[in-house]
């Protein structure tokens, strides 16, 4: 074995019971199994991963204390478009219906939030993060289906023109 000889399978089993959550506690048991004599290929197997991830958290063990190891860096993604002023105006906007220069009646859609982000804000959403905002801000959508243009029999034998289209709308819950 190449890693982990300055530490002992008793210090990862006293670890792994003072551990939460999945990623530190398949950290510790994949190093209790290779202190076991599983190999490397084994563990990646087991555990779903590359090879190269076993490698990995193998060595963050040898190098740094066994509870900076296990736990990953907090990671805070890519930064929002939006401030955080901006995002409550628009979140007390959406709470209205769209403004009349969108002339769309009563309701938003993911269509005319990404217009309006745009006008109002210079910021560019695609539509599926106008869905995602939509949705945290605490819409659903609703889908409707209505009938039109192709024939189906009916009870009777007769012919019917019976499409079914889905045209839903976002509500606020």
């Amino acid at each position: 074995m190449d890693h982990l000889e300055d530490l002992s399978v008793d210090e990862l089993h006293a670890a792994l019971e003072n551990v939460e959550g999945k990623k530190p506690t398949q950290r510790l048991l994949a190093a209790i199994a290779y202190k076991n004599g599983v190999t490397q290929t084994e563990l990646a197997d087991w555990h779903n991963v590359e090879r190269k991830t076993i490698y990995s958290w193998l060595n963050r063990l040898d190098a740094e204390s066994l509870e900076a190891a296990v736990e990953d860096e907090h990671r805070p993604g890519r930064p929002r478009k939006l401030s955080e002023d901006e995002r409550l105006e628009f979140e007390r906007t959406v709470q209205e219906s769209p403004p009349d220069a969108y002339d769309v009646g009563s309701g938003w859609s993911p269509s005319i939030v990404q217009q309006y982000l745009v006008d109002t804000y210079d910021v560019h959403y695609s539509l599926p993060s106008c869905r995602r905002i939509l949705k945290e801000i605490g819409f659903e959508y609703r889908g409707q289906t209505r009938t039109s243009g192709v024939k189906t029999r009916d009870k009777t034998n007769d012919w019917a023109t019976n499409e079914r289209k889905s045209s839903g709308r976002w509500f606020l819950e």
